[in-house]
């Protein structure tokens, strides 16, 4: 299944507050009134649900997002505090944090585009995994500058997660430590996400 380009509104109205997928606000009308009248949601369907706020939220497909819980299983600790760790640290949420971009697919695009560098070298892998004392600027050119300056410019001001440092006059942001997943900028159940998961293997 492919990245999801459609409507964002749509999946905003169905799934709630999406951060990363746009930066915009749906009216609040009759379609989210009438949502509220729906009958009681299966347990597969709330399942589902979760499932696909993270994977719009994050701008994965399918099968990106199955690799990651994969990984999240075999690794140490809570799959499902790993799984969002995991999400978490990837390039383009790290830029999407620190303002530099205002949404995950427009740091995706930043980073396709070879406008970043991570620790002085270019990197244009939007999955590529930072990790603490990585530092992030954009290209010493001033087209990379200027995209990055009104990013932040424009960007709402909000409290910064901890594992993040931005300092906007040098153009820059350090990541100092592995998230802490009360920082997760998304209200997701990832127990749900994990079970999903287990039952569709």
């Amino acid at each position: 299944m492919s990245r999801y380009r459609g409507p964002r509104f749509k999946k905003i109205r169905r799934l709630g507050a999406l951060p990363g997928l746009t930066s915009k606000r749906p009216i609040v009308g009759r379609k989210l009134r009438r949502k509220a009248r729906l009958g009681k949601k299966s347990q597969y369907r709330i399942r589902l649900e979760e499932k696909q706020k993270l994977r719009f939220h994050y701008g994965l497909t399918e099968r990106q997002l199955l690799k990651y819980v994969g990984i999240a299983r075999k690794a140490k600790g809570s799959t499902g505090q790993v799984l969002l760790q995991l999400l978490e640290m990837r390039l383009d949420n790290i830029l999407f944090r620190l303002g530099m971009a205002l949404t995950i697919p427009q740091a995706r695009q930043l980073v396709n585009h070879r406008h970043v560098l991570v620790n002085g070298h270019i990197v244009d892998i939007p999955s590529y995994r930072c990790k603490p004392q990585d530092i992030i600027t954009p290209r010493d050119e001033q087209k990379s500058r200027t995209l990055i300056q009104n990013y932040l410019d424009s960007s709402p001001r909000q409290l910064l997660p901890k594992h993040l440092t931005l300092h906007p006059l040098l153009y820059k942001g350090s990541v100092n430590q592995i998230i802490d997943s009360k920082w997760v900028g998304l209200k997701i159940n990832e127990l749900l996400v994990v079970e999903y998961y287990s039952r569709q293997t």
